[in-house]
């Protein structure tokens, strides 16, 4: 069994001259069988297989083998062997490779098409005049007849070339979508992990700015901005690991306490956080336990930045079916010290809830406060 999935991969690996051969030899091998009549025009008397019939033979069949790597070179060749076989009046078995050749230049031919359309076409008139003179008659609609079914072989083959166009665009289309996709996710998780911890150091280095008579007080924010950084570059690496395609493990869901442990930090930080977290998360959360800590990580960054010292608010609540979060401030502290914002956060949070099918508002409150909320279905994947 091995063994045939190799001779089958080195089958698909081989050259297209060497995979077209075969159908070359089978047209040279029937041709050869006096039982197998081709195609015939005019009305000429049949002549048996003499010497010559070997060269129309190899002329007709032979080219097949490069249909694909030289359509048009196959096809002179083959419409060769096919006039001289029907003005000798040989109609042998190799004839049926003149449709093949044209829908090999009708799927493969590249450029100037029109002109080898064109080409082939004016060359057929005389063929068909040479056959007219010769015979006995036979009526222009038969060689007209047999002209739109060489047409219509073309045309197949124009069809199928246009069919593997279309199918690569679509693929790379979806390709270029994915990598969108990806590189819009790896933004917002850079966005989400970088962000919160940047705002927090920055806040608690303008904080210790201001303690330099109180080294007691200067040290406890030191060692604040010192941890923060640390919990940075720790989560750095894992969105690093994740990003490694030999990365087997499933950490993208926060481990269990990660909500305190944002809401200590923030509260280093110098905001007043009231937390409550109610329920037991569901057995299969999918990725809904990332999205909802992405959720209050972004709304205490912005309590941070945009209201920082104000009194802050988080909520959760986990039930069977789904994780709501609501975080709220109500605005009475100072701005100082808060870099500004470009929105990114809010926006890929509403896509993210948006993804797994739940809701999510992001609303300002009289008194310049804010709240968050988010009801994230629980047993969804992203």
């Amino acid at each position: 069994m091995i063994g045939l999935e190799r001779a089958r991969e080195l089958w698909r690996r081989s050259d297209v001259t060497v995979r077209d051969f075969p159908l070359a030899v089978l047209c040279v091998a029937l041709s050869c069988l006096p039982s197998f009549h081709g195609t015939q025009i005019g009305d000429l008397p049949h002549r048996p297989f003499d010497a010559v019939t070997i060269v129309v033979i190899a002329l007709e069949c032979l080219p097949l083998a490069v249909r694909r790597r030289w359509p048009v070179v196959c096809l002179a060749l083959v419409s060769a062997g096919f006039a001289l076989d029907q003005l000798r009046g040989y109609q042998t078995f190799g004839g049926t490779a003149l449709p093949i050749a044209l829908l090999s230049v009708g799927a493969h031919l590249e450029r100037n098409r029109r002109a080898a359309a064109i080409g082939f076409s004016v060359a057929y008139v005389p063929l068909a005049v040479a056959l007219a003179l010769r015979g006995l008659g036979e009526p222009i609609s038969g060689f007209v007849t047999f002209y739109l079914a060489l047409a219509l072989a073309w045309g197949v083959g124009a069809w199928l070339r246009s069919t593997r166009i279309a199918e690569a665009e679509r693929r790379r289309l979806v390709a270029e979508e994915t990598r969108t996709a990806e590189r819009t996710r790896i933004a917002s998780e850079l966005h989400d992990v970088v962000t919160h911890h940047v705002t927090a150091m920055v806040v608690q280095a303008e904080a210790a700015r201001y303690l330099t008579a109180a080294p007691d007080r200067l040290d406890g924010a030191l060692t604040a901005v010192t941890d923060t950084g640390r919990r940075a570059l720790t989560d750095l690496r894992h969105l690093l690991d994740l990003l490694n395609p030999d990365h087997q493990a499933d950490a993208t869901t926060p481990a269990v306490g990660r909500f305190l442990t944002l809401v200590e930090q923030t509260r280093q930080a110098g905001q007043p956080v009231e937390f409550t977290e109610e329920g037991t998360p569901a057995e299969s959360t999918g990725s809904a336990d990332l999205v909802a800590y992405r959720v209050v990580q972004e709304a205490l960054t912005n309590a941070l930045k945009y209201a920082h010292g104000s009194r802050t608010s988080v909520q959760v609540r986990h039930s069977p079916r789904e994780i709501t979060v609501e975080v709220s401030t109500d605005g009475s502290g100072s701005r100082t010290g808060s870099p500004g914002g470009s929105g990114r956060g809010l926006t890929g949070l509403r896509e993210r809830v948006d993804v797994l099918g739940g809701d999510f508002a992001a609303d300002r409150l009289t008194g310049g406060g804010f709240v968050v909320r988010a009801r994230i279905p629980a047993g969804s994947s992203a």
